[in-house]
C-alpha cells in the first residue's frame, strides 16, 4: 500500500512486533511498496532488520457470509503451508514468514490488523506491474513451479472458487442509476461500469460456469502459490525466490501458470513435458477470469462508498480502468454469449 494507514500507530507496531517475536525495534520506518498490506522496515540496536507486513483484515472479507475471524485462519493456513514447504520439503525459494515464539505464523493484535514477520530480502523485484524483465526470469520460475506443483502439504487448504467482492459488485451494477458523489473517482467509475455493465454481467455467467467445471476434477490439485507474477518473485545472489504466499490454496495447476502463459504460451508446452500433466484451458481461463473480476468488484466496492484523494485511490482508479474492458479484454467469452 501506498498510504500509510491513519488508525495505527507505529508504537502498536512495535508493541505487537516484541510480544511476538521478541524483536525490539530501535526504529520503524513505514514502506509505499506492494499491494494489499502495509509494510514497514524495522531494525533493533544492533543493525538487525525485520521486514513487516500489516494487513488490514477488513479489507479481505470476500462477501457477508465470510467474517474477519475466517479470513485470519485462511491466511494462518496458508502460511503455515509456506512453513512446511520450506522446512520439511526443502524448497529453498519458499519465501516463509518468521514463526512468532510459540511457533505461530502470525499475530492477530487487534480486531482490525494482522502482522506477519520476513526476514530482510537483499535483491530486486523480477519486474514492474507484474511483467517479467527478462524471459530467462520467466522461464525460471516456471522451473520453480514445477517444483512446488509436485510437493503435498497437508496444511493447504482446497480453493473453493469462490470470488472475492462479488457482492460489492452487484451493488455497484444494482445502483449505477444513481450519482457516486463519495469522492472524486466515484462518478468515473460509474460511468465505465453503466458503459461496460451489459458485457460484465456476461462475464460473471461465465465465471460460475468454468467454476462448476472445475469443481468436478479435484484430483487435478496441487499445491499452488496463487499468484507468481513478477512482483511476487525477488531476484536474490542465490536464484529467484516467491514472497507473498498468503494466496497459497490447493488448486488446479493452471492457477499458477496463466500469468506466465499470457506473455510466453512456449512455457505452458515446457510445463507439461517436465510434469506429465495435461493442462486444461477452461482452468486457465477460468484463473484469469477470477482475477479481473476480483478486481473490478474491488475497486467497484472502493468508488461506489466514500473514499479520500489518495495515491492509492488513484492507482485503484488506473487498475480499474484498465480491467474493466470486457470486449477488449475477453472478446471471446462476449461475443459467445451476446
Amino acid at each position: 500500500m501506498l498510504t500509510k494507514p491513519t488508525d495505527l500507530a507505529d508504537p502498536e507496531v512495535s508493541a505487537a512486533l516484541r510480544t511476538g517475536w521478541g524483536f525490539r525495534a530501535k526504529s520503524l520506518k513505514y514502506l509505499a511498496v506492494g499491494g494489499g498490506s502495509h509494510h514497514w522496515l524495522a531494525t533493533d540496536g544492533h543493525g538487525e532488520q525485520r521486514f513487516l507486513a500489516v494487513t488490514d483484515l477488513p479489507v479481505f472479507v470476500r462477501n457477508q457470509a465470510d467474517t474477519v475471524d475466517a479470513l485470519f485462519a485462511r491466511l494462518r493456513a496458508a502460511f503455515l503451508t509456506a512453513l512446511v514447504l520450506r522446512e520439511q520439503a526443502g524448497l529453498e525459494f519458499v519465501i516463509a514468514p518468521i514463526r512468532r515464539d510459540d511457533d505461530e505464523p502470525m499475530s492477530r493484535f487487534s480486531e482490525r490488523y494482522s502482522l506477519t514477520v520476513y526476514r530482510y530480502l537483499h535483491g530486486t523485484h523480477a519486474g514492474e506491474d507484474g511483467q517479467y524483465r527478462r524471459v530467462s526470469d520467466r522461464r525460471a520460475v516456471l522451473d520453480l513451479l514445477v517444483r512446488l506443483h509436485r510437493v503435498r502439504a497437508d496444511e493447504a487448504l482446497a480453493d473453493d472458487f469462490v470470488l472475492p467482492h462479488r457482492e460489492k459488485l452487484q451493488r455497484a451494477l444494482d445502483d449505477s442509476g444513481r450519482t457516486w458523489d463519495g469522492g472524486p473517482y466515484g462518478e468515473r467509475a460509474r460511468q465505465l461500469l453503466r458503459t461496460h455493465a451489459v458485457d460484465l454481467e456476461k462475464l460473471t455467467a461465465a465465471y460460475d460456469a468454468l467454476a462448476g467445471r472445475l469443481a468436478t476434477r479435484p484430483e487435478r490439485a496441487a499445491v499452488t502459490h496463487g499468484e507468481p507474477h513478477a512482483g511476487n518473485v525477488m531476484l536474490t545472489p542465490d536464484g529467484p525466490v516467491l514472497i507473498d504466499w498468503d494466496t497459497a490454496r490447493l488448486a488446479p495447476p493452471e492457477r499458477d501458470l496463466w500469468t506466465l502463459a499470457e506473455a510466453d504460451e512456449s512455457l505452458l508446452a515446457r510445463y507439461s513435458a517436465a510434469t506429465g500433466r495435461t493442462l486444461d484451458q477452461d482452468a486457465l481461463s477460468f484463473y484469469r477470469l477470477w482475477f479481473d473480476l476480483a478486481e473490478i468488484g474491488e475497486y467497484l466496492g472502493l468508488f461506489h462508498g466514500p473514499h479520500e484523494p489518495t495515491a492509492d485511490s488513484a492507482e485503484s482508479w488506473n487498475n480499474l480502468h484498465n480491467h474493466l474492458q470486457p470486449a477488449q479484454r475477453w472478446p471471446g467469452l462476449v461475443r459467445r454469449r451476446a
